[in-house]
């Protein structure tokens, strides 16, 4: 019987600004083996701006929308470029994915324009009357520092970042008037003068500082709708990181509340189990394109980079006060009850309904979705492989069998409206790089893809 069809009496009281300080972590995880691009870009922008005569809420402004400001971001690929080519062609298209992305959520709609224009050089961007001066100078900002962070980018890893200072700030000087603002410029050359503001950069010291930014702003409680808004951001963000899975995120979560609607969970946690549905494959965005895109079987290796995603899933959501249970059943989605899954082996005891609930929507929903290399299974043969996977001890057999009594309705659940429900990532497209796959995508089923609990690691 379902008893809370409906129902939307209960609210969640979460801190927005921490949400979206824990969610930056995932967009670092594109950056693979360096996490921390967005929070560096952010950290400069930031005390740049105390040579700016900014006020303290432009200067949080400024630290929040370098951190957020490649949230157009998903493709490994596309990372690479824009850290290690100056003035890369193709900057222009991630703008615009993070401008759209923003511009219609009220708490994080001040940062959608200047991520717009956050590549445009200065000599186009003073001259366009239709933005505002402010925007200009915050996007441009945010384009000067990002470029720094890029050329010092080779020298991280090997503690030598202070060594090339000197190179770096002549290279940003040598671009004030084409690139840059010259007073912005002006601002960078005076806060970049002293070591501290370098050593601000160190993965040691990264922490300290946002916590320090965290802090200072005065919390903003959500309601259970803005945070939904979020979470379908960021699930939009990493469902188009492969043509593989292009709304499975929103597949996922609509169905983990269907069965959770029919199965008695209370309103308050079927809110939270749509939400861990949304951001359940956050960590994915550390696997690389070429791996997610790959046209034949993993190697051994490869499966063993896919299979730490849901952990990482797990270090994300774990740090946001009031997420403790929407992390957990986020990253329990490929643990198994008789406890071979994965990452954490965990025995059904161990898993809440929630949890066995946003498995068996996973898998189901990877099986019927359209896939660009093969049409989706039909209801009655996804259902079949699920009842398989419970007789083996894979999934909850008493959700499974949920599942079969109001299967229409559950098949409906699991196939969003591309129209309606991710219309952005559908206008705008994939990134770029995946342009080049699509012929490999209608290949992969012939060259030993998985289904079901395998295809939809």
């Amino acid at each position: 019987m379902n008893r809370v069809q409906g129902a939307r009496l209960f609210s969640l009281p979460v801190d927005l600004r921490q949400v979206v300080y824990a969610l930056s972590a995932s967009l670092d995880l594109v950056g693979i083996g360096d996490v921390a691009h967005g929070k560096r870009v952010g950290i400069m922008a930031a005390e740049c701006s105390r040579f700016l005569g900014m006020s303290e809420a432009e200067r949080r402004l400024l630290f929040e929308l370098g951190v957020l400001h490649d949230i157009g971001v998903s493709s490994t690929i596309t990372h690479h470029h824009l850290v290690s080519e100056f003035d890369w062609e193709s900057s222009q298209r991630h703008c615009e994915v993070g401008y759209q992305l923003l511009k219609d959520f009220r708490l994080l709609a001040p940062l959608a324009l200047p991520i717009r224009y956050h590549h445009t050089h200065w000599y186009l961007l003073r001259d366009m009357v239709a933005v505002d001066r402010k925007v200009a100078r915050q996007a441009n900002l945010i384009f000067l520092v990002d470029r720094c962070d890029a050329l010092a980018a080779p020298y991280y890893a090997d503690g030598s970042l202070l060594m090339h200072t000197a190179e770096i700030r002549e290279r940003l000087a040598a671009c004030s008037g084409e690139f840059f603002a010259p007073e912005l410029v002006d601002a960078f050359l005076k806060a970049s003068r002293s070591e501290a503001f370098w050593l601000q950069l160190e993965a040691r010291a990264i922490n300290d500082y946002m916590l320090d930014m965290l802090q200072k702003r005065e919390p903003c409680i959500t309601n259970n709708g803005e945070l939904k808004v979020l979470a379908r951001i960021f699930s939009g963000i990493v469902d188009a990181k492969s043509p593989f899975t292009m709304t499975h995120s929103l597949g996922v979560s609509r169905l983990s509340r269907a069965l959770a609607e029919q199965m008695g969970v209370s309103a308050m946690h079927c809110d939270m189990l749509e939400i861990a549905g949304l951001l359940h494959d956050l960590g994915k965005l550390r696997v690389p394109d070429e791996i997610l895109d790959k046209p034949a079987s993993l190697t051994q290796e490869e499966r063993a980079v896919i299979n730490t995603h849901s952990f990482e899933t797990y270090q994300i959501l774990r740090h946001i006060d009031g997420f403790e249970e929407i992390a957990c059943w986020a990253a329990y989605h490929h643990e198994e009850p008789d406890g071979e899954g994965y990452p954490f082996h965990l025995p059904a005891s161990a898993m809440a309904l929630e949890a066995r609930i946003l498995r068996v929507a996973d898998i189901f929903q990877a099986m019927v979705q359209d896939r660009p290399y093969r049409r989706g299974l039909s209801a009655h043969d996804a259902l079949t492989f699920m009842q398989q996977l419970a007789d083996q001890g894979r999934v909850d057999p008493v959700v499974v069998a949920v599942l079969e009594d109001h299967l229409p309705q559950m098949m409906m659940a699991a196939i969003p409206d591309h129209e309606q429900d991710h219309s952005l990532i559908w206008r705008i497209g994939w990134p770029l790089t995946h342009v080049a796959t699509s012929q490999l995508c209608l290949e992969q089923a012939a060259h030993g893809a998985g289904t079901g609990a395998q295809e939809s690691a």
